[in-house]
């Protein structure tokens, strides 16, 4: 079963990823998560989709995806 979120904001600073997510604000460390990510530039970061779903964010400057349920796994 998919689940389907409500994603709000996404944002970065150098060592990890902010969502807010059905409400709650969360935050990942990029090298868990994501080392296209944690490697990429603040444009290549900040330039992404959201699927209509929220199921997943798309990158395309990087060619990343990430699913939002795994992605909670590792939020501190």
């Amino acid at each position: 079963m998919v689940i389907i979120h409500d994603i709000k904001g996404l944002n970065f600073d150098n060592e990890n990823i902010y969502l807010e997510v059905d409400g709650i604000k969360v935050k990942a460390p990029l090298e868990k998560v994501s080392q296209k990510l944690l490697n990429a530039s603040d444009l290549q970061k900040m330039i992404f989709k959201i699927s209509p779903s929220g199921y997943g964010i798309h990158w395309p400057l990087i060619d990343e995806d990430l699913a939002v349920d795994p992605l909670l796994k590792y939020a501190v």
